[in-house]
């Protein structure tokens, strides 16, 4: 499995656990936002507004469009749905 280079902030409540412990569990987490941070997921959770057009965009496919896109036009905002 490849592993990811990101930067995470793990607060432990028990002072008691072994490196071993810890490192079990940042694998664990690991593999949980492995699952869930998929392009459906990410579809799923944004919406694009498109100003030039006066248009929000839902639909997966065309923000996957979008979002593959090297350049996104000006005035076309990717925003998450919270």
């Amino acid at each position: 499995m490849k592993t990811t280079n990101r930067d995470l902030l793990v607060l432990v409540k028990d002072e008691f656990l072994n490196e071993d412990a810890i490192e079990n569990e940042l694998e664990q987490l690991n593999q949980l936002l492995l699952s869930f941070e998929t392009l459906d997921n990410f579809c799923a959770a944004h919406e694009v507004f498109d100003l030039n057009r006066y248009k929000i965009i839902y639909k997966a496919p065309v923000i996957q469009k979008i979002i593959n896109q090297k350049e996104v036009k000006p005035f076309v905002f990717i925003c998450n749905k919270n």
